[in-house]
């Protein structure tokens, strides 16, 4: 017999699963909508009129979870996504320390080059640029996965870097289970996406309680000790409204970022 506990937490993963879908969708119909009007704009040009047209970001009308962001991070819409990433500057062979200045404390996580060459390289290389300071952790949530997801610039779950990054060490968490899904234990860092292969921008969420998840979002980090209390604190002071998903009522404000070498 399904528990209560057990059925939110279901539904709650449902939730995220559904809204990924729903970004996806949202993408295909920007990137068919590009291709109409890139078409119609060379037609016009052909007979010689001139035009302007503008057209919206479908992607800002269905915000990410974290997983996705945990829902969990949201990647970058299709006319965000042209630039290349950046060009690998750092030492393969060494660990990284990502270090958070916030208005909750002090947060970081140590990332492994070794692992997740491609993710630290980018997470450096937004860092030293101050693509993280300003910005704030814009979702929280506190039923069947527990997380807090961060590093949008837009602070509504739609914003990234301008690119993507591959995933990494999809395979460090273990073998799925029946359920499709694997543990991302306490203390976890992991990129967030659309829910499709190899959408990872700049969005990210740090696990406060273990959470099983599809093992597609790259697990790229690990908090110490004083950070992943700091991150509990902010999940149990729960989410604004009283909601089970949302913004954090502590607001978590992201003043500068930095990432050296251990």
């Amino acid at each position: 017999m399904v528990s209560s506990d057990q059925r939110r937490r279901q539904l709650a993963r449902e939730k995220f699963e559904r809204q990924q879908q729903r970004r996806e969708e949202a993408r295909r119909r920007t990137r068919r909508l590009t291709v109409v009007i890139a078409s119609a704009v060379a037609v016009v040009a052909v007979i010689g009129v001139g035009s302007y047209l503008a057209l919206g970001d479908d992607d800002t009308k269905d915000k990410a979870d974290p997983a996705a962001s945990p829902s969990a991070p949201a990647s970058p819409s299709p006319s965000e996504s042209k630039a290349p990433e950046p060009a690998m500057k750092i030492d393969k062979k060494a660990s990284y320390t990502m270090s958070l200045k916030t208005s909750q404390g002090d947060i970081a996580f140590t990332m492994d080059a070794g692992k997740t060459p491609h993710t630290t390289n980018s997470f450096k290389a937004l860092a030293d640029k101050g693509f993280f300071d300003g910005t704030k952790c814009h979702r929280l949530t506190t039923e069947g996965i527990f997380v807090l997801q961060c590093g949008d610039p837009k602070g509504d779950g739609t914003g990234g870097p301008g690119y993507t990054i591959p995933d990494e060490n999809l395979t460090a968490l273990g073998k799925a289970g029946k359920d499709g899904r694997v543990t991302y234990p306490a203390g976890t860092v992991a990129m967030a996406n659309t829910g499709q292969a190899h959408t990872g921008g700049s969005q990210f969420f740090l696990v406060y309680k273990d959470s099983k998840l599809p093992p597609t979002y790259t697990p790229f980090g690990t908090m110490d000790e004083a950070s992943l209390k700091a991150v509990k604190d902010v999940g149990a002071a729960g989410v604004a409204g009283g909601a089970a998903d949302g913004a954090p009522k502590k607001a978590v404000d992201i003043s500068k970022a930095a990432v050296e070498k251990s």
